[in-house]
């Protein structure tokens, strides 16, 4: 392995807290990460979608994108394939050797086995527990080929080296893998690509930076000067260059463009299917600008130069809808459908927040009710930081806010779809939805979710108690045939410590409570024993689900499962109250 490409896979590993890893290993999950980051640009963890040794196929990392959500876990693609009215997938393969050298049998012989793994009826070979969760993911999505309507899946496959891109006999091999593929009439879009030590390197720091983007502005009006925005226009872009803005390398949807708005996109609601009518009306398309409200961008960088803009670290925190449907209709879109767009400029937080209460409100959610749980997430936010070095954690109120930053360990950035599962796995004895599909859990508690009126340490401690049990995850300290159970077991941390009841009304009592559990769980000796006591109510409950004993996504996603390891963990004694 070359000088660079060696010190950014350690700094990786430090960075992520995977110094356990072999080199090999550890290069899988960086090239995974690469090549995942490519295609989805929110926070993840790459040793989840790393398939290990034997049995895999030469598949080193997969992951599958539905309709911008990052999956990998069959339960989670069922649910969002129920969820959805059509789809829109990607499926990312990714085979990784430190070796300076390409192996251009290995495109041929992995295409095979990706023949193998998407088309036959059964496996041909024996696999692992990850490969046959793929291939039951891969089942789910083509079971309803009606929601694939628009395009069959793509399918992206990189071959990670260390060496140079360029030899010709590569290069053929190349084409030959994707014509096997291609042949199976799977797949609507395929690409396969070899990716050297300098491709890995642009990769990384494009994952490693904040989003930005470049476009055209001719039509634009300068607003005048105010107090802590440096600048403002209002304009006309063209619906197909928004649409590029929006897009990222990968061809999908930026998520973590719309992280700042109120609400999700809302799939083809009466507004929306008004909206894409619009679009593909011929007589109403080149009246959209005034048919619709437009978007608002809040950028933190903003670079002008005649017409041309560069905006860097920025949101589209209102216009949400109407970004996603013109990018489902990117195809039907025509010189003459333009979209108004309100631009700013500005690094203050208190300003942003005042641009997203005032853009939204023509949804349901009130003015107060913006403000107060946007003070709220400020306010664990502040909590988070405001504990000594070693107990620290950073809690991500906008997308990558924290991803260019290399002192901080990115194990200890907490989103906030890992915080909305560690606070409701152990507060809201919810660990059976948490590890499910994300999206179903926010939908069944929003209103139980980020209440102003709930203690913001709750929040810390369920983050803390998460990022602990992963600490003794990475470091063996805990075997980890108990990594399906991980929501599970905060929900035990806590039944142990404080009991089964609900947190005590008033911040104050609620406080008391919580540092119980930071108490134990900040003393590295004092939580592995606490977590070693509670593994054998968790083997217990799991043999009362399935007589092996076996512990698998599927076993502790019961709820069935989460009373039996409730009974047993007070069973063990500790903490009684009601």
């Amino acid at each position: 392995m070359d000088r660079i490409t060696e010190g950014l896979v350690k700094q990786f590993q430090q960075e992520r807290g995977l110094k356990n890893l072999t080199q090999s290993e550890a290069f899988e999950d960086f090239a995974g990460f690469c090549v995942i980051s490519s295609y989805f640009e929110d926070e993840f963890d790459p040793e989840e979608f790393r398939m290990g040794a034997g049995g895999d196929l030469g598949v080193d990392v997969a992951a599958i994108i539905i309709n911008g959500d990052l999956l990998l876990d069959a339960a989670d693609v069922r649910a969002a394939v129920a969820q959805a009215r059509t789809l829109d997938v990607r499926f990312i393969i990714s085979q990784a050797k430190t070796s300076p050298r390409f192996e251009a049998k290995v495109f041929t012989d992995l295409a095979d086995n990706l023949v193998d793994l998407f088309t036959s009826d059964t496996l041909n070979y024996p696999t692992s527990p990850e490969i046959r969760n793929l291939r039951e993911c891969i089942d789910v999505i083509y079971a309803d080929l009606g929601k694939l309507s628009r395009a069959l899946p793509a399918l992206s496959i990189r071959y990670a080296s260390t060496g140079v891109v360029g030899d010709s006999m590569l290069e053929a091999k190349r084409k030959a893998a994707v014509k096997r593929l291609d042949q199976t009439n799977y797949f609507g879009e395929i690409s396969s690509e070899p990716l050297g030590a300098r491709e890995l390197r642009d990769l990384y720091q494009r994952a490693t930076s904040a989003v930005s983007a470049e476009f055209t502005m001719p039509k634009r009006i300068t607003l005048p000067r105010m107090p802590l925005v440096e600048q403002a226009f209002l304009g006309i872009l063209s619906a197909s260059d928004l649409v590029r803005v929006i897009t990222d390398p990968g061809g999908g949807i930026r998520k973590t463009l719309f992280f700042e708005n109120v609400r999700d996109f809302q799939d083809y609601n009466p507004v929306n299917l008004e909206i894409q009518q619009t679009v593909k009306d011929v007589d109403n398309r080149d009246r959209f600008a005034v048919l619709n409200n437009g978007i608002t961008i809040v950028a933190r960088e903003l670079t002008l130069a005649g017409d041309d803009i560069r905006i860097r670290d920025f949101q589209i925190v209102n216009g949400c809808q109407t970004c996603h449907v013109l990018f489902d209709e990117k195809a039907n879109l025509t010189e003459g459908i333009h979209v108004n767009v309100r631009l700013i400029q500005t690094r203050e937080e208190n300003v942003i927040t005042g641009i997203t209460t005032a853009t939204n409100r023509q949804t349901a959610v009130t003015d107060e009710d913006l403000q107060a749980r946007d003070a709220f997430h400020k306010e664990l936010e502040g909590i988070f930081q405001s504990f000594p070095e070693s107990e620290r954690l950073y809690y991500e109120r906008r997308s990558r806010q924290y991803s260019s930053q290399q002192s901080i360990e990115k194990t200890r950035i907490v989103t906030r779809s890992l915080l909305t599962r560690t606070f409701a796995s152990m507060f809201l004895h919810e660990p059976s939805r948490a590890g499910r599909y994300y999206k179903e859990l926010k939908e069944a508690r929003e209103e139980d979710l980020f209440r102003p009126d709930q203690s913001a340490l709750a929040y810390y401690a369920s983050a803390a108690t998460a990022w602990r049990i992963e600490w003794l995850f990475r470091n063996k300290r805990i075997d980890r045939k108990y990594t399906p159970a991980k929501y599970q077991l905060l929900m035990a941390v806590k039944i142990y410590l404080l009991g089964t009841g609900d947190l005590p009304k008033g911040n104050r009592l609620a406080s008391r409570e919580c540092q119980k559990i930071l108490d134990v769980i900040w003393d590295p000796i004092a939580a592995e024993g606490l977590i070693q006591k509670l593994l054998p109510a968790v083997d217990v409950a799991a043999a009362q689900e399935d007589a092996s004993g076996v512990i698998t996504r599927d076993t502790v996603r019961t709820q069935r499962f989460a009373e039996n390891l409730r009974r047993e963990v007070q069973g063990l004694g500790g903490a009684k109250r009601e």
